[in-house]
């Protein structure tokens, strides 16, 4: 960490320069750099450098790479990528393989310094508070600070904890890692004063808000209190973090563990009083149509969804950010996309049939047509063999007019009658691209503008990423409710979320309702960053994340005395057959290993700090 700061602290000496000399002549200030005493003695651009901080997002999680691929969620396409490192467990700390570099330990710490310099500036202002300026910025930049923190806590556990911008020529940069405990307590205290700061405060959008500092309390405080960091069940659960001599550094060591669930309801209970989402007090399921069109909204942030937003990362065409490229990222092959990061059949398993009861495939009327009567969210996110998409660029429409995502094989007829093989234009053996297709036989449907007009290997898009979202913090307090045994409070507010996508009201208790609350949450926040965290809070990541991605094989096979010669779906037409295969190991055998619970700190920073301890279970 040494260098690391020595670097950061180099860059600002070299940007907010002092000048030194009494002469005029030698006194002109540079024209490409502002000093140091005119950022902070200036709002606008004490603002502009608070501003700056929020650079620290990244692309949100609209990266080419998503953290869905680390998870029973997808599978990305393309080899070299570190993400196999981390699915094959073959993490350590000369590679930690990838898991969103925008919030890896050496980004982070940058943006806390840059937080630390605001926060130490604007504690003691060079300007008055005149309408509040000075709160809004000191209450951002503690915000921001709490963030950054909060990302190093869940991928971590507990870090140095670095509360000022540290100088040249100190003693010691060498800050021990703080315990879990510690860290948790230091963000909660900067989100208190962040809320105090800027309570009544009109942020606009993407700024860090009141709001949005109770938000990420409730985050933080429900992390805390979950099973990876109490020290008794993770120890029981876990000989890897059992044998870990320092495991406060992870966990709590003891303490009242309903006291901190009690705390994460509360904290998710301040946000649902204060605001709501889009579609909240249904008191029964909208239509199924409704149910796709309302999630679609959600997702896409329109039509009412935008409601949904409490904090979020937005992009403009004309900025052309790679978090406007979710289409090209993600698309199908035979649109001229990139396929990266593919739905796994084991996702597409766990959308529910339309009447609430479980998918099967040993039921053959689930089996012969696996892509009818699913939950309405299925639809609205996921691109399946058949789905209706957009029209097929002017080159390509003669193979397929209508738009239909091809992820099959199927015979059709050729100008003789005979039948021959079509492969699919969505699949690695495509007549449009052969290469850049899925493995699984999906592809995502979320996030990606559906509009016509978006030609989305060509065109940025303008989808804001959900950095916290309001339906996030009711299921935050659903899950801290079934902790504390308050069955009925949690259904109430889970079949709200249900109704307004058209799914039936959940009636389980016991240990069969924190099932039916899990898949929910898997699959309304489907492809949010949001499952990475969750099986490892859970410490179910060996049954969940540890799984073989699986595929789906499909061929189409013409009726009798039927005959096609440009293909369409058509099950009047055709047979078709559905027959779900593990991956191939040679492209990515997952498996499980405890000391997957958390990132492991690069061994260059630990030969920087000698006071730094490595995770558990790392190498």
């Amino acid at each position: 960490m040494k260098r690391n700061i020595k670097y950061i602290i180099a860059v600002f000496a070299a940007s907010l320069t002092f000048a030194s000399c009494n002469s005029d002549f030698l006194n002109t200030d540079p024209l490409g750099e502002i000093s140091q005493s005119a950022v902070w003695g200036d709002p606008a651009l004490a603002d502009a450098f608070v501003t700056g901080i929020y650079q620290g997002f990244g692309q949100g999680g609209f990266d080419e790479q998503m953290l869905a691929s680390l998870t029973d969620e997808a599978m990305f396409t393309h080899p070299g990528r570190g993400i196999t490192t981390v699915t094959e467990a073959r993490v350590n700390s000369a590679d930690r393989g990838w898991a969103n570099y925008s919030y890896n330990w050496e980004n982070m710490y940058s943006y806390i310094r840059r937080a630390n310099i605001a926060i130490a500036e604007l504690s003691d202002p060079q300007f008055p508070n005149d309408g509040g300026v000075v709160d809004r910025l000191l209450g951002q930049a503690k915000f921001m600070r709490a963030y950054y923190y909060h990302q190093l806590a869940r991928y971590y556990g507990g870090v140095p904890l670095v509360d000022r911008p540290y100088e040249l020529g100190e003693e010691d940069y060498e800050s021990p890692r703080a315990t879990w405990e510690e860290t948790i307590n230091f963000i909660i205290a900067d989100l208190d004063d962040a809320v105090s700061l800027l309570e009544g405060q009109d942020m606009g959008e993407g700024r860090a808000s009141e709001l949005a500092a109770l938000a990420l309390k409730s985050r933080v405080l429900l992390y805390a209190a979950s099973d990876l960091h109490d020290g008794p069940t993770a120890s029981g659960n876990s000989p890897t973090l059992a044998s870990f001599s320092d495991l406060e550094l992870v966990a709590y060591a003891g303490g009242n563990r309903t006291e901190r669930w009690q705390r994460a309801q509360a904290a998710a209970k301040a946000v649902l009083d204060k605001t709501t989402g889009n579609l909240y007090g249904l008191s029964e399921p909208v239509s199924h149509e409704e149910g796709i069109a309302n999630y679609m909204n959600n997702s896409l942030s329109r039509n009412g969804g935008e409601n949904e937003l409490i904090l979020a990362r937005y992009f403009i065409n004309l900025k052309q950010e790679n978090g406007g490229r979710q289409g090209l990222y993600n698309g199908p092959n035979g649109y001229n996309n990139w396929a990266g990061n593919s739905p796994v059949q084991l996702l597409v398993d766990d959308y529910e049939m339309m009447d609430g009861t479980e998918f099967d495939w040993s039921n053959p009327e689930h089996a012969n047509a696996p892509y009818d009567n699913r939950d309405a969210r299925f639809y609205a996110s996921i691109l399946y063999d058949g789905a209706q998409w957009k029209p097929r660029s002017t080159a390509n429409q003669p193979k397929d007019p209508l738009g239909q995502i091809q992820t099959g094989t199927y015979e059709v007829t050729d100008a003789s009658g005979a039948k021959v093989t079509h492969f699919g234009l969505d699949t690695r053996n495509s007549s449009i691209e052969d290469w850049n297709g899925s493995y699984t036989g999906y592809y995502v449907r979320k996030f990606i503008d559906p509009d016509p007009a978006i030609v989305d290997q060509n065109t940025w898009q303008e989808i804001p990423w959900p950095l916290i979202r309001y339906t996030e913090i009711v299921l935050n307090y659903v899950e801290a409710s079934l902790e504390l045994g308050q069955e009925d409070e949690a259904k109430a507010w889970l079949n709200q979320i249900r109704f307004r996508v058209g799914q039936p009201a959940i009636t389980s208790t016991g240990e069969q309702l924190v099932e039916d609350y899990r898949n929910e949450r898997r699959i309304e926040l489907a492809y949010e960053e949001q499952r990475y965290h969750d099986t490892r809070r859970w410490m179910i990541a060996e049954e969940t994340l540890g799984r073989k991605a699986n595929i789906i094989n499909i061929t189409g096979t013409l009726k009798p005395g039927e005959t096609l010669s440009t293909y369409r779906y058509d099950p009047e037409i055709f047979d078709y057959e559905y027959q779900v295969f593990p991956i191939d190991p040679g492209k990515e055998n997952r498996t499980w290993q405890d000391k997957m619970y958390f990132v492991p700190i690069r061994r260059d920073e630990i030969n920087r700090n000698s006071n730094l301890i490595q995770n558990p279970g790392i190498e």
